[in-house]
């Protein structure tokens, strides 16, 4: 009977634990993003003509995997009640870099890790400020989003074209799954970066006190956790990530240009506040950043099959479910309390 106990044990708190993530009150944003998803779809199939086709999905991953990538190294930031407004600019500084190394004869072998390595350390830049100096998030980041877009400018004030045979490769390569569906390289890119950051935040002790910081930073320090190098660290997580998502844009554009991805921070915050990690930090899933993410590109796909309404149609659904997701948040979190 022991052994019996014991093996049951293991189901017992795997059931448990998938029932406090459907019961727990702040996993309604999380739920309520995977139900909009599925109602924007269906709604979408039955107006449009070719709209449930399998490759209107993948497309949503293939024009969005930068974005993914972007949202992924906010999820880290943001879980632990911080913010980084520098990772639109630091994602043009990107694609200038490259697009201005390749045209002057670098491989892109060396361009690409060079890029991660600047922006890792632009990420740790902002990171130091933050935790030696005491500057607030949004002040910190404010700064090396100027510096970042300041750089672009330095390095042209003109697009220019990458014609890299290696970012031309991956621009073009299509991975076949089945009849008429298929997928890019920037895709598996995202999906390797979705899965190494959801077991880094549920199976390392760098992601359990990332979650710590936001549920409460001196809880944390007096369980003995590294608070300190862990709040640097998620910042050079997010400047590794924006580096890579500059690449991945990089490679969906071949160029690099200096007004590249103004306003994609705000797109990454809502992708990840839509997919239900709290604002104030401590609770949040990778995934649900993905499935923000999928939302944001669902709407940009509805308006373009419409194909009577302005693009800017996409900023005000974006700005609507913003404030529904974080209105949401509050009720379910005091509710919670």
């Amino acid at each position: 009977m022991t052994a019996i106990a014991a093996d049951r044990n293991p189901l017992q708190r795997a059931g448990s634990a998938l029932a406090d993530l459907f019961t727990s009150p702040k996993s309604g944003p999380v739920l309520v993003t995977a139900v909009l998803f599925v109602v924007m779809y269906v709604i979408g199939g039955l107006r449009y003509r070719g709209f449930f086709s399998g490759q209107v999905v993948l497309n949503l991953f293939i024009d969005n995997a930068y974005l993914i990538v972007l949202a992924v190294g906010m999820t880290f930031v943001i879980l632990t009640g911080g913010i980084d407004l520098s990772v639109g600019a630091v994602v043009a500084l990107s694609t200038m870099i490259a697009a201005s190394l390749l045209q002057a004869g670098w491989s892109a072998v060396v361009v690409i890790p060079l890029i991660l390595v600047v922006t890792s350390l632009l990420g740790l830049a902002v990171g130091l400020m933050i935790h030696v100096f005491g500057v607030q998030p949004f002040i910190a980041s404010l700064a090396a989003m100027f510096l970042a877009r300041g750089l672009c400018y330095i390095i042209s004030n003109t697009s220019i074209t990458i014609d890299d045979g290696l970012f031309v490769a991956m621009a073009t390569t299509r991975i076949p799954l089945g009849p008429g569906l298929s997928i890019t390289p920037s895709v598996i890119i995202a999906v390797l970066v979705v899965v190494v950051a959801v077991w880094v935040l549920q199976y390392t002790r760098f992601g359990r006190t990332t979650y710590a910081i936001g549920g409460g930073e001196q809880s944390g320090m007096l369980m003995g956790l590294p608070v300190a190098r862990t709040k640097v660290l998620v910042y050079v997580v997010s400047g590794f990530c924006s580096g890579l998502a500059g690449v991945l844009f990089a490679f969906y554009t071949l160029s690099g240009y200096s007004l590249t991805a103004i306003g994609t921070e705000l797109d990454a915050i809502a992708s990840v506040v839509i997919g239900g990690t709290l604002l104030t930090g401590g609770y949040g899933f990778v995934l649900g950043s993905v499935l923000g993410v999928l939302v944001l590109g669902l709407i940009q796909t509805i308006i373009t099959f419409e194909g009577t309404l302005s693009s800017w149609w996409t900023k005000i659904f974006i700005g609507v479910l913003l404030l529904v997701f974080i209105i949401l948040q509050k009720v379910l979190t005091s509710r919670r309390t």
